[in-house]
């Protein structure tokens, strides 16, 4: 009998493997039913669905292995990483879904969203003021307009899989929909910087590097207290606390 492991697990939701077989539980059928039409959207290879029956998603495994993750060491070939940038441009290039995703927040709501966090930041003591305030400085070059973007809105180096040199496919796509693409070049490289420069040759077209360090530092900023709240270790080695003193 296959035995069942817990890929992630928090309050909001749980993500389970048994053979080659993933179950995702999700109590918001919203983002559930966002994942399966942008799977069903996307023109780059994504799992199968194999049922859903609220709230479980059944989808198949994709295969290969995936380029590594936050906080560990980078792996596969600059041509793998290359390719993984010509799979997201062709992502970004494809028709837009009809909603807004995690990466088409206005500027105002990140305004928001971000001013409330650093001062939650520095009030309770997470992190200290300067290294917000630096932070806080250099995202301001994210908070401008642009086109919008076919995006996968949380696109971790953990959520690609390639085998050899070749991208076999893309998992979770419940943060998907309009969005800036950059944010999508940002995620992926978050805390693997010296891959950079490989996705960007395979991406194909010149874009703004001040604005994905932008990116990092507020991704970062507003993911702390969410991990640190919800069991994740932002301060482990390479980790997003590690990103934002990068900056520094």
């Amino acid at each position: 009998m296959d035995e069942v492991e817990v890929v992630v697990a928090h309050s909001e939701r749980a993500t389970l493997r048994v053979g080659d077989v993933f179950l995702k539980v999700d109590a918001d059928q919203a983002r559930i039913d966002v994942e399966v039409e942008a799977m069903s959207l996307a023109p780059v290879a994504t799992p199968r669905v194999l049922w859903r029956k609220p709230p479980v998603l059944a989808i198949s495994a994709l295969p290969g292995t995936t380029l590594g993750r936050l906080g560990g060491p980078s792996t596969g070939s600059s041509a793998a990483w290359a390719a993984a940038g010509a799979a997201i441009r062709k992502l970004h290039d494809a028709p837009l879904p009809s909603w807004p995703g995690r990466a088409g927040r206005s500027i105002a709501a990140l305004v928001a969203e971000l001013d409330d966090e650093c001062e939650r930041l520095v009030t309770n003591g997470l992190l200290p003021a300067d290294l917000v305030t630096r932070n806080r400085r250099v995202a301001e070059a994210a908070l401008r307009p642009w086109t919008p973007a076919f995006t996968h809105g949380d696109l971790q180096i953990a959520h690609v899989f390639v085998d050899g040199d070749e991208v076999t496919g893309v998992v979770d796509w419940s943060e998907a929909g309009q969005g800036d693409a950059l944010y999508d070049l940002a995620t992926f490289t978050l805390g693997h910087e010296e891959r950079l420069d490989d996705v960007l040759s395979g991406y194909g077209t010149d874009v703004d590097l001040d604005v994905i360090h932008a990116w990092w530092s507020l991704r970062s900023l507003l993911a702390v207290r969410w991990l640190t709240e919800h069991g994740f270790d932002p301060f482990a080695p390479g980790c997003e606390v590690d990103v934002l003193r990068s900056r520094m």
